[in-house]
């Protein structure tokens, strides 16, 4: 019996000996991951500073050369509009929220390490704001830009080869209950009730890869105190929007993308004296008279269809293609068009889904760009999504009124948050990054495991390597 007894227990021993060996290796594993996942973390946090460095070195010296409002100022100019454009980095969502992350942990103390600046906080920047021209922000925006365009980050997304597709949109930024300034277009309710909205045209150079950088903006203004027939409207904007557009890149080669509300001859005319192609979405209602002629065209077989098979990562995919060219519009203008039926069927399953696209354009469509050039108008959904849709509902919090009472500082509050936008798509949209993300992890969860990394632990005084530090960017 005390044999038995001996032999269990010995086997016991080595049970429990067994478990804790395990217990420490997954606990080693474990700690191995938590390093794994920190170092993670700590490299998307540099990642925006080494986008500044390495597209954008000029960025402080650009901020620091704008006209200075102040008498007696506590901070640089540079350091009050890095701290505004650090608020939608790191899509804090409002000024409050800044401040009130600036004062946790160690958040200012590493924030000044990688910008290699001091942080005030968000009221003082917005002094600054209230008096600043708006112009002078847009205008850094455009050197940022023309800086991504000489140096050819951008050349791989160019339709056709050397065309930048430029998507030109609208959107409310803001909404009001009483009149917020003089100029602000406004809408009567059939009850009669006023909301001001304040709106905004935007040209962005959209890509294929999800970028969509705004290079050049327009708000809706009405005319200050004088009577007008009819309020501002994006078509009006257009205007204005395409002489500062072509003012500011004078010799770009650029495909006007643009929505259903612009195939007119104003639009014609404007790209006509610019030198620009557009791909316009072209809807049931717009003119008439070249629908008439595509649809007797048809009758008689005097269009050209064709048909493409592709496979993506869910879908079997079949386009059909319809186009025809040298239509005539006002004696003026020869132009084409091209229709695609879009089948989708899911690999695993029997979901299907269907699309239609409907495009005109100046250029000629052929049997070797007919796909292109409807996929480049495509291209369009960009400024929606990529743009509108994600500083809307991606943390940049658009919408949010960070000046209640100054005009021009929202206008320049939406300037920052444009500059902050290109850099953080620049940062996140590489390949380093996206290795990171994988699985059911998101952008999202990235930046909120860095601003919690940001708070509590405190980067080396050595940070500067690393933002240094020799790496391509792939995208």
């Amino acid at each position: 019996m005390n044999t038995k007894v001996k032999s269990e227990s010995t086997k016991n021993e080595k049970k429990i000996k067994t478990n804790i060996r395990k217990n420490n290796n997954s606990k080693k594993k474990d700690s191995c991951k938590q390093k794994i996942n920190s170092f993670l973390i700590y490299q998307f946090v540099i990642q925006t500073g080494i986008v500044i460095k390495r597209h954008f070195p000029e960025l402080m010296e650009l901020l620091s050369n704008v006209h200075d409002y102040r008498q007696r100022p506590q901070y640089e100019v540079q350091e009050l509009l890095m701290a505004v454009i650090a608020m939608f980095l790191f899509k804090r969502g409002s000024r409050n929220s800044m401040d009130n992350t600036m004062k946790k942990g160690v958040f200012a103390k590493n924030l000044e390490s990688i910008f290699a600046c001091s942080f005030p906080d968000l009221d003082t920047s917005n002094k600054l704001l209230e008096k600043l021209s708006p112009e002078q922000l847009e205008l850094i925006k455009h050197k940022l830009i023309s800086r991504l365009i000489v140096r050819k980050v951008l050349n791989k997304y160019r339709a056709l080869g050397l065309y930048y597709v430029v998507a030109i949109d609208g959107t409310g930024v803001q909404s009001f209950d009483k009149e917020p300034y003089p100029e602000c277009p406004y809408k009567v309710s059939k009850n009669g009730v006023y909301t001001w909205m304040a709106s905004v045209l935007e040209a962005k150079i959209v890509c294929s890869n999800g970028f969509s950088f705004s290079i050049a903006t327009e708000w809706l203004k009405n005319p200050a105190n004088k009577e007008f027939d009819k309020q501002d409207c994006e078509l009006k904007a257009f205007v204005r929007l395409a002489d500062k557009l072509k003012t500011l890149y004078p010799r770009l080669p650029i495909i006007i993308a643009a929505d259903g509300l612009y195939p007119n001859q104003t639009v014609f005319d404007i790209c006509k004296n610019n030198n620009w192609n557009f791909i316009i979405t072209f809807k049931d209602g717009n003119l008439k008279s070249i629908w008439e002629e595509i649809e007797s065209l048809k009758k008689i077989g005097g269009v050209e269809e064709n048909q493409k098979y592709r496979i993506d990562k869910s879908y079997h995919i079949t386009e059909n293609y319809t186009f025809v060219n040298g239509l005539e519009y006002k004696n003026k203008y020869s132009l084409n068009v091209i229709e695609a039926s879009v089948y989708m069927k899911h690999k695993k399953n029997d979901f299907q889904k269907k699309e239609y696209f409907a495009h005109i354009t100046d250029i000629p469509i052929n049997q070797s760009n007919y796909s292109l050039i409807s996929h480049t108008g495509r291209l369009r959904w960009k400024i929606e999504n990529e743009g509108f849709n994600e500083q809307k509902n991606g943390g940049y919090n658009l919408q949010h009124k960070y000046s209640r009472t100054s005009f021009n500082a929202s206008q320049n509050y939406y300037q920052c948050l444009q500059i902050a936008h290109i850099i953080n798509q620049l940062a996140h949209k590489t390949s380093k990054i996206k290795e990171m993300i994988v699985g059911n992890d998101t952008l999202k969860s990235f930046m909120e495991c860095a601003i919690a990394l940001i708070m509590w632990q405190e980067f080396e005084d050595n940070i500067s390597q690393g933002i240094n530090s020799k790496c391509q960017f792939r995208y």
